[in-house]
Order: C-alpha cells, then sequence, then structure tokens
C-alpha cells in the first residue's frame, strides 16, 4: 500500500473514533475502555511482530520496539481507570 492511502486510513480511524467516544454516555465508559484494552492486546502481538520477526533494520526494531512499551502503557493506564471507575460503585462499608 501507498504510504498516501495508509495516512489517509490512519486520519479517517482517529477521526471517526474520536466521534464515536465523544457520543458515548458516561455510563457506559467502563465497558467500552474494557473492549479498548483488549484491542490494545491486539496491538501488542503486531508490535511484537513488527519489532522481532518482520523487522527489516534497526529502524523498524526501534520503532517496533517503542511500539510495545506505548501499547503496554496504554494496556496497563486502561485497566488502573477502569479499576478506579468500577470502584466508585462499591458500597461503603459501616466501620463499627
Amino acid at each position: 500500500m501507498s504510504l498516501v492511502l495508509l495516512l489517509f486510513i490512519f486520519v479517517l480511524a482517529a477521526f471517526l473514533g474520536f466521534e464515536l467516544i465523544a457520543k458515548v454516555p458516561s455510563q457506559l465508559h467502563t465497558p467500552l475502555m474494557s473492549g479498548s484494552n483488549a484491542i490494545s492486546g491486539i496491538t501488542i502481538v503486531g508490535a511484537i511482530l513488527a519489532a522481532g520477526g518482520n523487522a527489516d533494520g534497526s529502524l523498524a526494531m526501534i520503532l517496533g520496539f517503542l511500539a510495545v512499551v506505548f501499547a503496554s502503557i496504554n494496556v496497563v493506564g486502561g485497566y488502573l481507570v477502569t479499576d478506579r471507575m468500577l470502584g466508585m460503585f462499591h458500597k461503603k462499608e459501616d466501620k463499627k
């Protein structure tokens, strides 16, 4: 694929993602966060493949490694945010 087509797909996906997330009610953010964590897990697998077996040079290996790092940060941060949001729904225990 040409670079122009890949750039067009990236811009279109970014715009569509922003528009979809902006219209989601706040009650649905936690389930969507869990779904996006699963998608980021798939991104990690692709980044590992890019960094390892399919790397043609050192630049590809560096970019693949950075993709693994950033996708991992995204997954961990997503789970921390989801855990914190779910913690807001627990009933407070009475101290006796």
